[in-house]
């Protein structure tokens, strides 16, 4: 089986070469593009003049790129790569002031990210804000910069659903501010670009100066689409890098939550007089939904519980580990079994959310005598090979599983159970992801396949049923995917 940390590796490493090769067909797509304009000139015989105005075009493209490289390398700072966008493509075509917009996590409105100081009004706003501000250009700005546009609304939603960039000679003339609520009277044209990567929206970005400043020349538009056209490449690199970094943040909290999980399963095996244990959890992720535990009780008295909370992941170990804790100090102050399970289902109703529940079997040892008490909450059924004709007896009282009922069907339906162990008899107690492991096939490795084992495995003990146990299992799914938390007890009476 490949595990979940091998394949976390796997996508970090694909993330980083895809980071890499977007970089360089960047670059390599400027370079080509520089190139043909050096040719064009060349071709066209231009002017000093012009020759000198084409060269700092591209003197300023290398710059802008070059600002765009060392705001990734340096600690993939996603604001500060926002700003140096927005600087950047002021600079590359001589504008006023720019604007960087992007969809939110909801991606239904474009927020801004990067808006420079002295950047035109590039949104529309109720006539009811311009008449609050009363012209102080503070307040107007401070409300700009908290202000979402709606992805499919304004001057920036039309170029967003259109496609592909803009030149606005005069902004209050756009369509989108014929609106009677909506103000807008600066005199600014605008160049807008959107934002794709991997053919996803990103967002929208703007440069805009005033009428007096002049008009856009084709030849700064087309400097400006190729600008966002790098830009966006910035863009989508940068949020891979951060969405990996946030991975591995996860990553990390999960491995240690698992490392405290690992700390409240049992270390070793209970030294329990006339009796020989071995238990086993094998998560399907790094966070089990499964439990097993051996609790002294003093006086020779021993708990012995198994338990499978529904669903896998976080939400399932964090019910677990309060099912844990909550079930031991129940046993601390309750002697009957039944009683302290009954309680266990009735603190923990409220806090298990729908449609979730535990299933559980709590046995009592005695060391004193051979008998077992037994409270089965809804859990497997558990298979008992009598050493005395090699036959299997199969343990399975009635119960509900835990935090399906708040208290009085729970209390009418479970019972307490009491049995006897013979020398030589081998109960083995598991949860369903021993008996519902599949293979490629979608066989699933069933009960028989489980009581074939134990009968083949028994006279050898407890540790060596559970080891054939997981090999055949193994043997069984072969590199298909661990579908389910995996946990069994093998309970042996010497």
């Amino acid at each position: 089986m490949k595990s979940v940390l091998v394949e976390i590796d796997e996508l970090f490493a694909d993330t980083d070469t895809i980071v890499v090769f977007s970089l360089l067909f960047s670059t390599v797509l400027l370079f080509s593009l520089l190139i043909s304009w050096r040719r064009t000139r060349e071709r066209l015989h231009v002017s000093e003049e012009q020759k000198h105005a084409i060269e700092g075009e591209e003197h300023r493209m290398f710059e802008f790129l070059h600002t765009l490289g060392i705001a990734l390398e340096e600690d993939h700072s996603v604001s500060k790569l926002h700003r140096e966008i927005v600087e950047g493509i002021n600079t590359v075509v001589k504008s006023r002031g720019g604007a960087l917009y992007l969809l939110d996590s909801t991606r239904k409105f474009l927020e801004p990210k990067a808006i420079s100081e002295k950047c035109p009004l590039l949104i529309g706003l109720p006539v009811e804000v311009f008449k609050r501000v009363n012209g102080d250009v503070r307040a107007l700005k401070g409300h700009v910069q908290l202000s979402k546009v709606p992805y499919d609304e304004g001057m920036l939603g039309a170029v967003l659903s259109l496609g592909f960039p803009q030149m606005i000679k005069d902004l209050k003339n756009h369509e989108a501010f014929r609106d009677a609520f909506v103000h807008y009277n600066g005199n600014v044209t605008a160049l807008v670009a959107p934002l794709k990567y991997g053919g996803r929206d990103l967002g929208v970005l703007a440069v805009a100066r005033k009428h007096d400043a002049g008009a856009y020349s084709d030849s700064e538009f087309q400097l400006f689409q190729s600008a966002a056209e790098q830009a966006a490449f910035a863009l989508g690199n940068a949020m891979i890098h951060q969405e990996a970094g946030e991975k591995r943040k996860i990553e990390n909290e999960l491995r240690t939550a698992r490392d405290v999980q690992q700390v409240l399963l049992p270390r070793n095996r209970p030294q329990i007089e006339g009796y020989r244990l071995e238990g086993v959890n094998k998560p399907a992720r790094l966070i089990s939904g499964d439990y097993y535990d051996y609790i002294d009780l003093g006086d020779g008295r021993w708990a012995v519980v198994i338990a499978d909370v529904s669903g896998k992941g976080v939400a399932a170990g964090l019910l677990m580990a309060m099912c844990r804790s909550v079930l031991r100090s129940e046993l601390t102050r309750e002697l009957d079994p039944l009683k302290a399970v009954s309680q266990l289902n009735r603190q923990l109703f409220n806090d298990i959310r729908e449609g979730s529940f535990i299933s559980m079997a709590l046995y009592l040892i005695n060391e004193s005598d051979g008998k077992v008490q037994l409270v089965r909450a809804g859990h497997d059924k558990a298979p008992l090979l009598r050493c005395s004709n090699k036959k299997i007896e199969w343990i399975k009282p009635p119960g509900l599983a835990i935090g399906l009922d708040g208290g009085d069907v729970f209390d009418r339906v479970t019972r307490l159970h009491e049995f006897e162990l013979e020398p030589g008899d081998l109960l083995l107690l598991y949860t369903d992801g021993v008996t519902e492991a599949h293979n490629h096939a979608e066989d699933e490795f069933g009960v028989d396949n489980m009581v074939e084992v134990i009968k083949k495995s028994a006279e050898l003990g407890a540790e060596t049923v559970v080891a054939c146990m997981l090999k055949a299992l193994d043997g069984f799914v072969g590199d298909a995917l661990q579908s389910d938390d995996i946990t069994m007890i093998a309970l042996e009476k010497r």
